[in-house]
């Protein structure tokens, strides 16, 4: 599938972006499922950030509430508090690079963009979990990441029944995001929530159709399955061994029209990209390459 071209607003400067982006995950969380991504230290954040800017990321994902089944809640003021240190530290890297801010709720989505600086918001709860989610968005005019799931982290993986599960989420999402645009969000991103209320299977019969979701909804997608059970659990393997089916499903999302992908491991993104848009374009010039 051809890459289509899509712009965000970005407090007011429209971009354009050709080829697909890499979004790196920090978490500022004691307990996010992959002990690889958490960084709870000033230090430790400006290293990470610093890694993935020398390998070429164009934004990077702050979470400080982890999703993961069974882990610790915390409440709004401890969630603003990590993501102060996180927003601190990347801004001290990089006053420029993109954050999308990892929460369902509205509150902490408002003081993330007015007082830390945040450019996105990425709800995983597609607004179910924060009535006010939508219309906070809509005033602050930002890029807003439509993720799908059912019930929240905690009941999610009860809740998989589905007539199909790529038509289910599709219908789901368009229904959101028709109501967002009426609500003059502008920017919506499509994340059909790779791992969230789906099965084993559901994962990769989506992903099996990825490229109906960018058809369907016009909107670009982001896919997150990095490190996921999906490739745990069918290789019978850790997180920690999951790089090389990572690297691979994200291959096949970009080739199924994913225009951003959110990773643990952004030089093996990168690369990732890379490769995919000189195979796209059939350009094969170094240094053409090593500016993409």
């Amino acid at each position: 599938m051809d890459f289509v071209p899509f712009t965000l607003n970005i407090h007011g400067e429209l971009r354009v972006y050709n080829r697909p982006l890499v979004m790196g995950i920090v978490n500022v969380t004691p307990d996010s499922f992959y002990a690889g991504s958490r960084v709870t230290e000033k230090d430790a954040i400006v290293d990470r950030v610093e890694g993935m800017i020398a390998a070429g990321v164009d934004m990077i994902d702050l979470g400080a509430y982890s999703s993961r089944p069974g882990a610790d809640d915390v409440n709004a003021e401890e969630e603003v508090a990590r993501l102060r240190t996180g927003m601190e530290a990347i801004r001290s890297v990089s006053p420029d690079i993109l954050v999308s801010i990892d929460t369902f709720r509205s509150e902490v989505a408002r003081t993330a963009v007015c007082e830390l600086g945040a450019d996105i918001i990425n709800d995983i709860s597609g607004g179910d979990l924060d009535g006010d989610m939508w219309s906070v968005v809509a005033d602050l005019k930002v890029p807003y990441i439509l993720m799908h799931m059912r019930g929240t982290p905690a009941t999610m993986q009860s809740l998989t029944e589905y007539d199909d599960v790529t038509a289910d989420v599709i219908k789901d999402l368009s229904v959101k995001l028709r109501e967002l645009r009426l609500r003059g969000v502008a920017d919506v991103i499509i994340d059909p929530g790779f791992g969230f209320s789906k099965t084993l299977e559901q994962n990769f019969e989506m992903m099996k159709n990825l490229e109906l979701f960018s058809q369907a909804l016009d909107a670009p997608v982001l896919v997150g399955i990095s490190r996921k059970s999906m490739i745990t659990k069918s290789l019978g393997i850790a997180a920690e061994d999951a790089l090389a089916g990572t690297i691979a499903l994200n291959t096949i999302a970009l080739m199924r029209g994913a225009s951003i992908i959110r990773v643990h491991d952004v030089p093996e993104a990168v690369s990732a990209v890379k490769m995919y848009t000189v195979c796209l374009t059939n350009k094969f010039d170094k240094n053409w390459i090593s500016s993409v």
